[in-house]
């Protein structure tokens, strides 16, 4: 690329407005909605939720982890979702289900019907009837489209909405920060927290395919409870949940009163033994998951040291995790242990190479190391198994700066300033671009 040619010799005002992508546009108009098959306002088509569902849920998916490597949790989890989702409002939804290695206790979907479950609320459930409460729930908000109901209010208020990069959800002083453009990437609005009444309509749901499926309507009220009494007890375990579900004694209490009302006379299974036996990889490692868990409550206080400990006792219980190795990776870096975190990325890569996050975690401490050819390898590797992250952009960038290649990491911070422009990566991009002459 040319110093003043191919990097467009944009102004000021004009890099300024460069914005994120994917930005919707108005469709104007209602749509039937497929649960209440009232009109409602919907500026968000079926097909755009597809679309923003493929481009966005492998980032976040990833974020946590990837899903777990056992062929028969996954299958098992799949099997339910679906069976639940066939007998749904809109079973023609491209359906995928997933248990993602992540250890915070939660479930989400994304509007076109991709939707997790986390390691750590399936240690949490006790039968299968509960993991179809909570599948049940999840194909309800796909059903009863909340997300492009709450993002057509917003597109209704503002004229438009930028789903998209979003790095500035990750400004460190650092440019290698602990989790740098991992996830969020658009999951931010998608995931975005669900209203008391949106809550309120997919547990609703929830019960009714559950109960379509013959499973015990106790499921639903075995799942209100016990994540009632995490929330009491450990609400650090549950602290995503609930910022995404609100929850309240409420909906324990309407979860009881339709079992012993609407679905008196369901002679639903709970299956419990079938569920066990499905989950014993993961059940096996539950000491290490609950250690996990307090490592990743400390770090969130900064209490490294503490972190360290747990994650260690983690390990020594599961050596080979996934997510325990990165994530003492992460603490390592948070300790300025650049070199023992590179060594625990690269052992996290070697375990699950399908997997996209250690690529980009490897990347990081390479160039925190130094190595600025392998970081460079790393985020190719990672753009390669995971398109769309603009902050692998920005780090092949700065990789590039170090290396003395001026001209490609330009061009690599153009492309990061196209889809953000806030925050300090961006400010660190355009004042290389201005500083080597390719702005003015």
């Amino acid at each position: 690329m040319g110093r003043r040619n191919k990097a467009a010799m944009i102004s000021r005002r004009q890099a300024l407005k460069l914005t994120a992508g994917g930005t919707l546009g108005l469709l104007g108009g209602c749509a039937i909605n497929p649960v209440t098959g009232q009109k409602q306002l919907m500026l968000v088509s079926e097909q755009q939720e597809i679309q923003m569902d493929r481009q966005n849920s492998p980032h976040q998916f990833s974020a946590d982890y990837g899903s777990v490597q056992d062929k028969q949790v996954n299958d098992y989890v799949t099997k339910v979702g679906l069976s639940l989702s066939a007998s749904s409002h809109r079973p023609d939804m491209p359906y995928s289900f997933r248990c993602v290695n992540a250890n915070y206790v939660n479930a989400y979907a994304f509007p076109g019907g991709s939707i997790a479950c986390t390691r750590g609320i399936m240690v949490t459930l006790e039968n299968e009837a509960e993991l179809a409460a909570l599948m049940g729930h999840e194909i309800g908000h796909v059903n009863a489209r909340h997300t492009a109901s709450r993002m057509s209010s917003a597109i209704a208020v503002q004229g438009v909405v930028a789903i998209g990069a979003g790095a500035a959800a990750f400004q460190d002083k650092r440019f290698v920060p602990l989790a740098a453009g991992l996830g969020g990437i658009g999951a931010g609005m998608l995931l975005a927290g669900y209203s008391r009444s949106d809550e309120r309509q997919a547990d609703s749901l929830g019960m009714q395919y559950m109960n379509n499926m013959n499973y015990d309507p106790e499921g639903m009220v075995g799942l209100m409870d016990e994540l009632n009494k995490l929330h009491k007890s450990k609400p650090s375990f549950v602290q995503q949940m609930f910022a995404s579900h609100p929850m309240s004694s409420e909906r324990y209490a309407t979860a009881v009163k339709k079992r012993d009302t609407v679905y008196a006379n369901s002679q639903g299974k709970l299956l419990r033994e079938r569920y066990m036996d499905n989950i014993a990889s993961i059940r096996k490692i539950k000491p290490a998951i609950v250690e996990m868990q307090k490592g990743e409550g400390a770090m969130r206080k900064k209490s490294y040291n503490e972190a360290e400990d747990h994650f260690s006792k983690a390990l020594r219980i599961a050596p080979n995790d996934y997510a325990g190795l990165l994530l003492m990776s992460k603490c390592q870096l948070a300790q300025g242990k650049s070199q023992e975190g590179l060594q625990y990325a690269e052992q996290a890569r070697n375990r699950y190479p399908q997997e996209a996050q250690a690529l980009h975690m490897t990347g990081m401490l390479s160039l925190e190391n130094r190595r600025y050819e392998q970081a460079l390898s790393n985020f190719d590797a990672y753009g390669k198994r995971l398109p769309g992250n603009p902050m692998t952009t920005f780090f092949k960038g700065v990789s590039y700066e170090a290396l003395g290649k001026r001209d490609m990491a330009a061009n690599e911070y153009y492309r990061f300033l196209k889809v953000n422009n806030q925050g300090d990566y961006a400010k660190h991009a355009y004042d290389r671009l201005t500083g080597w002459g390719y702005l003015q």
